[in-house]
């Protein structure tokens, strides 16, 4: 998957404007019987925040799919770090990679507190519905989610 560090400011931290958090409490029924997260539930975690970046940068993507546009997920990685567990508070960071032609890169971070528990990375493509062929983003889509775009 191409790798670009997101913009950090002086203190090293992401760019607020490039990243999207979400807070979450680890629930019962995403844990194993020792009362660790299971590892399918990442994914989840991770599609939840892409949401939540969606509609924190105005992309109605019930609406791409009215207008026959999807973005699946072609590719997807996780890296475990440590354990998150049943009723702790997770915050799940994401932010834009890189968004060109019709591929777009995310990256993912999951944190208790200061504790970086995973890390990972989706690709996903934009494709029209009823061909199921690569589209290319518009550049007005492109826009909402990477400002440095080259649709």
């Amino acid at each position: 998957m191409p790798r670009r560090a997101p913009r950090q400011d002086r203190s090293g931290e992401i760019d607020p404007a490039q990243a999207v958090e979400m807070t979450l409490r680890v629930r019962y029924a995403e844990t194993d019987q020792m009362g660790v997260a299971h590892h399918a539930n990442y994914f989840i975690w991770f599609e939840a925040a892409r949401a939540a970046f969606c509609r924190a940068r105005g992309v109605d993507y019930a609406q791409m799919e009215r207008d026959g546009l999807i973005l699946p997920v072609i590719e997807a990685r996780c890296r475990f770090l440590r354990g998150a567990h049943y009723d702790e508070e997770i915050t799940v960071r994401v932010w834009v990679v890189e968004c060109r032609r019709s591929l777009l890169s995310m990256q993912y971070e999951v944190r208790r507190g200061e504790d970086l528990l995973a890390e990972g990375e989706t690709l996903q493509m934009l494709v029209e519905r009823a061909s199921g062929k690569p589209r290319r983003f518009p550049p007005e889509l492109a826009a909402r989610f990477d400002a440095d775009s080259e649709a």
